[in-house]
């Protein structure tokens, strides 16, 4: 009796692979064609100076360095304002919120700093070698202004709740900023969008590399 009890258990581990891959394989099969077609739609490639740039690339340097100039290089001129407000110079417990500036800062830092950033940079200077290095510092220096620019619309347009706590990201500024400029269908839209497409990220977000 013992020896027909461990031969079933030794076949229900052997099976348990083999039905995992095929789950796998099934998963993969369904998904893969909606991927490509999404791969094809976000990384559209232009042809500019001999080499393929996907258009969301040229579309966040092309935002990173109008926020830079527009707001005076708030990433240079703001960084001693920055320091005095995360030692809590400024700090007054009668304001309205749930975090302290340090929390705030290591908030936006770990929603920010990621595997993408990670691994992102080996991979970068593996594949353009070290001079890759300084376009990484320059990404860094001009995406400072975006992250800027995140943060302050993220505090503007965020929800005060009843109980005290605080509300904010994306979904909500895109739709109260639009909605501001008589576009409020667009804005609850992309919100939206904006939100199902960041649940479906971070669910496999995880596995990139």
């Amino acid at each position: 009796m013992k020896r027909i009890f461990l031969a079933l258990i030794t076949l229900t581990l052997l099976a348990v692979p083999a039905a995992a891959a095929g789950i796998d394989e099934t998963i993969n099969a369904a998904t893969a064609p909606i991927a490509s077609f999404i791969g094809q739609v976000v990384f559209f490639k232009i042809p500019l100076f001999g080499a393929q740039l996907p258009l969301v690339v040229l579309w966040l340097v092309i935002g990173a360095v109008f926020f830079t100039f527009y707001l005076g290089f708030i990433n240079l001129r703001g960084f001693k304002h920055a320091i005095e407000l995360v030692r809590g110079d400024y700090a007054n417990p009668d304001d309205n919120g749930e975090v302290s500036h340090f929390q705030a800062l290591a908030t936006a830092v770990s929603g920010t700093v990621g595997i993408g950033n990670i691994g992102g940079v080996a991979v970068a200077v593996t594949v353009g070698g070290p001079g890759a290095t300084f376009w990484l510092i320059m990404a860094g220096f001009l995406g400072m202004s975006t992250k800027f620019v995140e943060c302050t619309l993220g505090v503007k347009y965020r929800n005060e709740n009843p109980d005290g706590s605080v509300s904010g990201g994306p979904m909500y500024y895109l739709r109260k900023g639009f909605s501001e400029r008589g576009m409020d269908g667009f804005g609850k839209f992309i919100g939206t969008f904006y939100a199902i497409g960041i649940f479906i990220g971070a669910l496999g977000i995880g596995n990139m590399f």
